[in-house]
């Protein structure tokens, strides 16, 4: 019998269930805290229980996490869950016009001279024309500023990736 859902995170062992928190978010500390706080009464509990672990993650857990995500407007490659989950999120921006292509791939290129990292955004549920302004408008932040901003949207990734596996 296959598991899915929230039994396949409550029953894996904990070795399967660290790698499907990992696809979420590679944060080996916050795969651990979840998975020792299995089982979960429902979704939301699980939910919740990632949203708190997820907070106090340090700058070199966000930056770890960061360095596993593919530029946006970029097609990941592979078949592993990362991938997977990068591509349907980054529907949005598939097939965009040439000047929309142009204009993510330099503001990439802008971000990272800038920031030193990807530019990340929780790109689910957002138009190409979303993501781009939000890159643009992000580009005029401080690095502190924007630091908070990535480490923030990074959690609400991670969120969303295990609420789709627990569904």
């Amino acid at each position: 019998m296959t598991l899915t859902g929230l039994a396949r995170l409550n029953e894996a062992d904990a070795r399967e269930a660290r790698a499907l928190l990992l696809a979420c978010a590679a944060v080996p500390r916050w795969a651990e805290q979840i998975v020792q706080g299995r089982p979960y009464a429902d979704v939301e509990t699980a939910l919740t229980a990632a949203r708190a672990a997820a907070r106090p993650w340090s700058e070199e857990e966000v930056d770890a996490a960061l360095a596993r995500h593919p530029r946006i407007g970029e097609r990941p490659q592979g078949a592993d869950a990362d991938a997977a989950h990068s591509r349907r999120e980054q529907a949005a921006v598939d097939g965009v016009d040439p000047e929309t292509a142009r204009r993510l791939r330099e503001g990439n290129a802008a971000y990272e001279e800038r920031f030193g990292h990807v530019f990340l955004i929780r790109a689910a549920g957002r138009s190409a024309a979303e993501i781009l302004a939000a890159l643009e408008e992000r580009l005029t932040h401080d690095p502190a500023t924007e630091r908070r901003i990535a480490a923030e949207q990074l959690r609400e990734i991670a969120v969303l990736r295990l609420q789709k596996e627990l569904a």
